[in-house]
Order: C-alpha cells, then sequence, then structure tokens
C-alpha cells in the first residue's frame, strides 16, 4: 500500500512544504525507521528528535533546521484522519489572527 508522507522542511528564510512515498504492507502505519530511510533517499540526513510532535533534525548541521511530518495519507477513499497527528499539527502551525 502506498503512503503519502507530508512534511515541512524548515529553512531560516521560510518552510517548503514537500512529499515523500512509502510502501507499506495494508493496515501499517510508518514507523521511525522507515520515515528515516525515506528522508535518507531524499538527501536529508536526519534522526528522530520528538517522537510526539514528529520533528526530526539534521544529523549534521545543514541548510535546514528541522523537518516536521504534517500528515499522512493511505490514498484510500475511505481512510479515516488521524485526530491525534490532526491535534499535533495544529498546535504546531501559527494561530492566524481572526478576521476584522
Amino acid at each position: 500500500m502506498e503512503c503519502i508522507v507530508h512534511f515541512d522542511v524548515v529553512h531560516q528564510e521560510g518552510n517548503k512544504s514537500l512529499r515523500g512515498l512509502l510502501f507499506l504492507d495494508k493496515g501499517e502505519r510508518p514507523g521511525e525507521q522507515e520515515l528515516v530511510q525515506m528522508f535518507k533517499d531524499m538527501n536529508f540526513d536526519v534522526r528522530l528528535e520528538d517522537r510526539e510532535k514528529l520533528i526530526f533534525k539534521p544529523v549534521k548541521p545543514d541548510k535546514f533546521t528541522e523537518i516536521r511530518i504534517t500528515g499522512f495519507n493511505s490514498g484510500n477513499a475511505g481512510s479515516k484522519e488521524d485526530q491525534e497527528l490532526k491535534s499535533i499539527v495544529a498546535n504546531l502551525l501559527p494561530q492566524k489572527p481572526s478576521g476584522l
């Protein structure tokens, strides 16, 4: 089963949203090793810094400061949203000011 991983690469100049692709057995979620290997295949040499917030830091100083996973998509029309991940992502994103 294909799993699309949505993530932001944080640079001093700003964030860049990217996606990665993993192949997993049906019903599985990506683990730390699968995610680290996916990033390595994309030339990001990282280690897991915060397991709860899904934040990865570069192993050696690099042009980016961290990678934040923002979501997973298994591609199934009937797949449910991960409410815990959605909550974590909502807390990581800057709060937008209310309208006028």
